[in-house]
């Protein structure tokens, strides 16, 4: 049987992320926790985050966790999500620079506040919905149709050093990486959970997801 954690370590919308993966796999066992032994003996590992990244990797290094974390990058797959996802990198702008995990080398950087006229529907935070270009072929984007409509909320966004771990872009203020893809690992800027049947298709391709490209 499929056994997903999805791990708390205090920030991040879990029951949404939790109910979302359990309508869409009945038969899984979808489990919130912060037990590295639970989250090691998972199948799938689901990475969520909301909030400051200073706050998610102090959190995660004092629950022992980013360790953890390293680990089921490795060896299952591994979904992250919004902070999660900014947290993969090597450095964040954010809090006046915060070093992350660096499981994908690149930085967080933060769209412009200060814009011109011209451009003021583009404030900060980009909160809403928003077009994808997905720009790979990958088993998470099976029928999720080109140019669908996902939720984001952010500030931030990330910039790998290796273009092609990009897995998606969306245009806010300029293009931005919306989804990217390593390995095993599979990481969105947007909320799957709130984002209806295109994030739910998403998450349910997670599921039967194998870790192979």
């Amino acid at each position: 049987m499929r056994h997903v954690a999805v791990i708390d370590y205090g920030m991040g919308n879990l029951r949404s992320a939790s109910k979302a993966l359990e309508t869409v796999a009945q038969d899984a066992v979808i489990e919130v926790t912060s037990d590295p032994e639970q989250i090691l003996k998972a199948s799938h590992v689901l990475f969520p985050g909301v909030g400051a990244i200073r706050d998610c990797i102090a959190e995660l290094k004092r629950r022992g966790l980013d360790e953890v974390i390293y680990e089921s990058a490795k060896s299952k797959p591994f979904l992250a999500i919004c902070i999660g996802m900014q947290a993969l990198l090597s450095h964040s702008d954010e809090n006046g620079g915060v070093d992350s995990l660096d499981l994908i080398s690149g930085n967080v950087k933060k769209f412009n506040d200060h814009l011109e006229r011209d451009q003021a529907d583009f404030k900060v935070p980009h909160m809403g919905w928003n077009q994808v270009q997905q720009t790979v072929s990958h088993p998470l984007w099976q029928n999720i149709e080109q140019a669908s409509h996902f939720y984001f909320v952010h500030s931030y966004y990330t910039v790998p050093d290796d273009k092609s771990v990009i897995a998606a872009t969306a245009q806010y203020q300029h293009d931005f990486t919306a989804a990217l893809h390593k390995d095993n690992i599979f990481a969105v800027q947007f909320h799957p959970e709130k984002s209806h049947h295109a994030g739910l298709q998403l998450l349910e391709n997670f599921i039967n997801w194998d870790g192979q490209s």
